[in-house]
C-alpha cells in the first residue's frame, strides 16, 4: 500500500493503449472466479480476460487483442462501455494492475469496480460515449497501439488526432496527483483521527479497548 505521497510526477500518465470494444464486459471475465483461490492480491495477472485470451484447450487466441505481438506491454485500456459491471470482486483491478494497466477510458463504468479502481489508484478516465468512439477510430487506423496522454491535473485524455474531459472526483484526483491510494489518504488525516478517538474515549471510557480487556478477563 502507498502510504506516503510520492515525488515523482504522478499528475501524468504518458500510455500505450489497446482497444477492447466489448461493452458490458464483467468482472467475472475481466477475473474469472478460478483465479480467486488465493489469500493475497497476488499472482492475477494470468487470469485476466483469460477465457478472451485463451480458449478451451488453455491456448492463446492469436485474434485477441493483448495477444498479438504490437500490443505486448500496452498500459491503458480503451474499453466499451460498463466497463467492469457485475460482481464486486477487487481481484479484477488487481489483476489489471498486475498485468500492467494503469488507466482504462470508457464511457462508462460498473459502480463498484469504479469504487474499486481508483481507491487502488488504477486510473478510470469517463468521457463521452462520442469521444471514445473516436479514439478507437484513430486507433483501427493504427498497426499497433495508440499513443495516449492522460493529464490528472487537467481531467484530458489526449491522443494525437483527438482530446477528451474526463470526469474525476477532487477527492480522486487529489489521492492521484499525491501517489495516495485509499489507506494512504485515510492516514493523512491520521491526527484528525486520533483527536476524535480521544474525545470519543474521554465521553465513553467503557468502549475504549473493550476486546482486549475481554480477552484479558477470560485469560485470568
Amino acid at each position: 500500500m502507498t502510504n506516503e505521497p510520492k515525488t515523482a510526477d504522478t499528475s501524468v500518465l504518458h500510455g500505450r493503449a489497446a482497444v477492447l470494444p466489448t461493452p458490458n464486459l464483467d468482472t467475472d471475465q475481466i477475473m474469472p472466479k478460478q483465479f480467486l483461490r488465493g489469500i493475497d492480491k497476488s499472482g492475477l495477472a494470468p487470469g485476466l480476460l483469460y477465457d478472451l485470451r485463451f480458449d478451451g484447450a488453455g491456448q492463446p487466441r492469436p485474434d485477441f487483442v493483448l495477444n498479438q505481438p504490437a500490443y505486448q506491454g500496452v498500459d491503458v485500456l480503451i474499453a466499451g462501455s460498463n466497463y467492469g459491471c457485475g460482481s464486486s470482486r477487487e481481484h479484477a483491478v488487481w489483476g489489471m494492475q498486475q498485468y500492467g494497466f494503469k488507466a482504462v477510458v470508457a464511457s462508462s463504468f460498473g459502480e463498484i469496480f469504479y469504487s474499486n479502481a481508483l481507491n487502488n489508484r488504477l486510473l478510470l478516465a469517463m468521457v463521452p460515449e462520442a469521444d471514445v468512439q473516436a479514439f478507437m477510430a484513430e486507433a483501427a487506423q493504427r498497426s499497433g497501439p495508440l499513443a495516449l496522454t492522460i493529464d490528472v491535473q487537467q481531467r484530458m485524455v489526449c491522443s494525437a488526432g483527438h482530446s477528451a474531459q474526463f470526469v474525476l472526483s477532487d477527492r480522486h484526483q487529489r489521492m492521484f496527483l499525491q501517489g495516495l491510494d485509499v489507506i494512504g489518504a485515510s492516514l493523512s488525516y491520521a491526527d484528525e483521527i486520533k483527536a476524535f478517538a480521544q474525545r470519543h474515549w474521554a465521553a465513553q471510557p467503557w468502549v475504549k479497548d473493550v476486546a482486549q480487556r475481554t480477552r484479558s478477563r477470560l485469560s485470568a
